[in-house]
């Protein structure tokens, strides 16, 4: 096969497994297929992967996530419910 028709294949199977995925994927993929229409075949890999590995989040990052943002809000409420007894504003 031809770098051009390898680069063409391959283009073509991101635009078309982006259309399985989340919007906010979408548009980091079609970002990573213009970079591979520029680059060679091997770097292609390396160039989605990265791409999608910085749009995503495992379950267990987004519930860490969630958890930490649990405990400052509660925090910051502590805060505020302290500065209120002391007359303060929050």
């Amino acid at each position: 096969m031809t770098k051009s028709f390898t680069r063409a294949t391959t283009l073509l199977a991101i635009v078309g497994g982006s259309l399985m995925l989340q919007a906010c994927v979408v548009g980091a993929v079609a970002g990573a297929g213009a970079a591979v229409v520029g680059g060679t075949v091997k770097a292609t890999g390396a160039v989605v992967g990265a791409g999608f590995d910085a749009v995503t989040t495992s379950d267990e990052e987004t519930k860490a996530k969630r958890e930490r943002e649990q405990r400052e809000y509660e925090r910051e409420q502590r805060r505020c419910e302290q500065r209120q007894r002391q007359g303060k504003d929050c």
